[in-house]
């Protein structure tokens, strides 16, 4: 069953379409992240344009979390202040990013450079989970105790100046970082496609030691405002989002993510992180196989409108 994108101006299976949103759902619901640096990679490899797909993806990115994050504010392990600092910095960081996005099309070099930032990316986020995973399932085997960080420990960022409290994360840290790692989340959402909650849940425990219990809520409360801006930005900017293409995948991501999280409540952590870091690393090499190989097509012709 094949069906038009207006946007994407291309004909699509819209199994095809479904099974993609329902896989990244899976993946998601295993993981529990939100799958953007997944969906935005097959949709390219699809045939869809990279500005169509990182612009889609924001809007499935955002319903997707949204019942993520009201179901964590109604269980209250959501920190409205703490989220609020890092939606407001990755409001900030989507405007940016959106610029961005909107220059690098306007001189042709937007696919390039999402494909050579999602082999950077992905390459070294994959590769620093694998090792990591690696450690914790070897120390496991051997019965060596992790040394867990806790919420109380301090580091470096909590001496830095301008400093704020967020109760419910019991914190009194420095707001620097906080807007750092929220604007920083916001630009490469935007001008990549990804939700960010993968980069974003490992910073607020290693980083500032927000408490497990409340980070994913926290996390999927920034997601939820920076990529409702970024569609919207992308839709008015740049008119780069097909509706339709966004909301077959919200279908197929909301089915998916349930059978998702059943499994994944049944692995280990370990398990999880290395599973999980080998599949971007796979995404990783996927697109630095594409910037190698010679294109089937090595001309490519685009219409630009007349000044």
């Amino acid at each position: 069953m094949e069906l038009y994108l207006p946007i994407a101006e291309l004909p699509v299976n819209v199994f095809v379409i479904l099974s993609m949103g329902g896989a990244v759902g899976f993946i998601s619901g295993i993981f529990g992240v939100g799958g953007g640096f997944l969906l935005t990679p097959l949709l390219i490899f699809y045939g869809i344009s990279p500005a169509v797909a990182v612009a889609s993806v924001t809007a499935q990115i955002t319903a997707s979390s949204t019942t993520g994050s009201l179901a964590y504010l109604r269980t209250g392990n959501l920190d409205l202040k703490l989220g609020t600092v890092l939606f407001s910095a990755g409001i900030v960081g989507s405007v940016l990013g959106v610029e961005v996005f909107a220059i690098l099309r306007q001189l042709g070099q937007l696919d390039l450079i999402i494909s050579i930032s999602y082999v950077t990316f992905l390459g070294a986020v994959g590769s620093l989970m694998v090792m990591e995973s690696v450690r914790a399932i070897v120390r496991t085997r051997k019965g060596t105790p992790i040394s867990m960080r806790k919420p109380g420990q301090h580091n470096w960022v909590h001496g830095l100046p301008f400093k704020m409290r967020f109760k419910k994360s019991k914190l009194y840290v420095s707001v620097l970082p906080v807007i750092f790692i929220g604007g920083t989340i916001g630009f490469l959402g935007t001008v990549l496609g990804i939700g960010g909650g993968f980069m974003l849940v490992p910073a607020l425990i290693y980083l500032l030691r927000v408490p497990t219990a409340v980070v994913i809520g926290t996390s999927l409360f920034q997601i939820v405002v920076t990529m409702a801006v970024a569609t919207v930005l992308h839709a008015s900017t740049n008119q780069t989002v097909d509706i339709v293409l966004a909301l077959i995948l919200m279908i197929g991501g909301t089915i998916g993510a349930q059978f998702g999280a059943q499994i994944g409540q049944k692995l280990k952590a370990e398990q999880l992180r290395a599973l999980l870091g080998l599949l971007v690393l796979m995404v990783g090499v996927r697109f630095a196989v594409d910037l190698i190989i010679e294109p089937q097509e090595p001309y490519s012709i685009e219409v630009r409108a007349e000044k």
